[in-house]
Formats: structure tokens, C-alpha cells, sequence
């Protein structure tokens, strides 16, 4: 008897731990019965269980618990086409939470958010291409981005609702162009620099050149007045010089005379080996035959 009701009581903690469930919170929960998703009696629409403690019926039904929060789909970029035929690198994210959750547990295979979340970025990225596709790189880069990510939000948005899923928001992180589109214009633009520095140093160099021979005749002309006006003071000196002893001369002409012989005894016998040959009666010794050197 003891051991039929310690059974007996074991069935039912059993029967009780399987008949609660915990929703944690950030959580929403359904159940399946006999492989469905269970509905109210009355209105027919999908039950859905909020945080906290909740019974079921052991062994029959069966909790499928999802996250309810906001989630960021941030994948790897996609390249998308300008009207103008251009290929651009997009790098987007989209943030998106589950709005009916039983057709987003039967769309997604029960659940799975790794397809969801690939059924929702194809869907995005489609309207994201028919953005692109209807504006150039211009209108994109120059203002409409804040247009195109409402359109693309608008489009996905339509065409989620299938999945259960709502898209709270679109956004544009980062447009590039290809590697290999970006790698010709950083060479077409290195060779623009290139030849617009070349440009620079060629008419610098035309204009040092210009300054240079500006300087040199400017330097010419100066030097051409500084030995002009040196050869007009010096014939200015020599003048008053010769006016001088002119003058000089005028005033006492013998004793200039006597002076001026002096100077040539000096420059004559100068030193010991010098001979000159000069009769003794010629005029250059007159001062020393006579004082008075008549």
C-alpha cells in the first residue's frame, strides 16, 4: 500500500512538472497540439503565452518558446546596379521583430531564425536593388539615401508580412564602389595629380627662370653704374689732382723743379747695383753742378 501511493505520487509530481512551462522574459510562447498551433476557442486567433508561469497539457501539447526583442539582421555586403549600369557595394542592417508568431513558426520550419533571417534579407535586398536601380550614384550619394532606405523599408515591409516577421527600420551603413572600379579611379586620379603637379613645377621653374634672369640684369646694370661712376670720380680726383699741382707748380716753379729732381735721385739710386749711363754735363744733374740748377 505504502509503495502504490509513493507511485502514485511520483505520477503526479510528474504530471504536475509537465503540465507548467516558464516564459522568460523577452519571450513569447505557443503551443502545438497534434502538430498545430493552438488558437482561441472564441476569436480564433493564435495564443500567445507572456513572460511568466503557464500550464499545458503534459504528453499533448508542446511549448515552442521565441524571442519576441528586436533583432539586427547585419550581414556581409551586396552589390547592387545604378540606373546608370554601375556597380555599387552596399552595406546595410536591418532591424525586425516577430509580429504574428504562428505564421512565423510555420513559415520559418519551426522557428528557425537562421532562415528567417535568410528569407528576410532577400527580401530586403530586393527592395534595396529596385531603390538603387532607379537612381545614379549621384542622387544616391548626394541626398536621397534617407528616401531610398524608407522605400526599401516600405517594400521589405510588404513583403515580410508572409513571414510573420515586422521591420521596425533600413538603414545604410556604407557605400563603396568595387575593388577593382576603385582601384582604375585611385590610378585616373593619381595620374591627374600627377600630371597637374607637373604642370606646377614646370611653370615654377619657367618663372625661376624669368626671376633669375630678371635679377642677373638687374645685377649687370648695377655693376655697369657702380664702374661708371668709379671712373667718373676717379677722372673727377685725377683732375683736381693735376689742378692741384698746377697750381702748386705756378706758385714756385723752382722749387717744384728741385722736388721733382729729388724724387728721380731717389727712384735712380735707389740701390747699389743700379748704373745709369748720362753725360755729367746733361740736365738731369743740373741741381747737382749748381744749387740753383741753372
Amino acid at each position: 500500500m505504502k509503495n502504490f501511493i509513493i507511485a502514485i505520487l511520483i505520477t503526479l509530481v510528474v504530471l504536475a512538472s509537465g503540465s507548467l512551462f516558464v516564459v522568460r522574459e523577452g519571450q513569447r510562447a505557443i503551443v502545438i497540439q497534434f502538430g498545430k498551433v493552438q488558437r482561441d476557442a472564441e476569436t480564433g486567433d493564435t495564443k500567445v503565452f507572456e513572460p511568466g508561469l503557464h500550464f499545458k497539457l503534459p504528453f499533448i501539447d508542446t511549448v515552442r518558446h521565441l524571442d519576441a526583442r528586436i533583432q539586427t539582421l547585419d550581414d556581409s555586403p551586396d552589390r547592387f546596379v545604378t540606373s546608370e549600369k554601375k556597380d555599387l557595394i552596399v552595406d546595410s542592417y536591418v532591424k525586425w521583430r516577430i509580429e504574428d508568431f504562428a505564421r512565423y513558426y510555420l513559415s520559418t520550419n519551426g522557428g528557425n531564425k537562421l532562415q528567417a533571417e535568410a528569407l528576410l534579407k532577400q527580401k530586403v535586398n530586393n527592395g534595396l536593388r529596385t531603390e538603387f536601380g532607379s537612381r545614379t550614384i549621384a542622387q544616391i550619394v548626394s541626398g536621397e539615401r534617407t528616401e531610398l532606405m524608407e522605400q526599401a523599408m516600405i517594400q521589405a515591409s510588404s513583403s515580410s508580412d508572409e513571414l510573420g516577421i515586422e521591420i521596425v527600420d533600413v538603414r545604410v551603413k556604407q557605400i563603396n564602389l568595387p575593388t577593382e572600379v576603385s582601384n582604375s579611379i585611385f590610378q585616373r586620379m593619381r595620374a591627374e595629380r600627377a600630371a597637374v603637379a607637373r604642370e606646377h613645377r614646370s611653370q615654377g621653374q619657367e618663372q625661376a627662370e624669368v626671376i633669375k634672369a630678371n635679377i642677373e640684369a638687374k645685377v649687370t646694370v648695377m655693376l655697369a653704374d657702380a664702374e661708371r661712376n668709379a671712373r667718373q670720380l676717379r677722372g673727377e680726383g685725377d683732375a683736381t689732382a693735376a689742378q692741384i699741382y698746377a697750381e702748386t707748380y705756378s706758385k714756385n716753379p723752382e722749387f717744384y723743379g728741385f722736388l721733382r729732381s729729388m724724387d728721380a735721385y731717389r727712384a735712380s739710386f735707389n740701390s747699389k747695383s743700379d748704373i745709369l749711363v748720362v753725360e755729367p754735363d746733361s740736365d738731369f744733374f743740373r741741381y747737382m753742378n749748381k744749387r740753383s740748377g741753372q
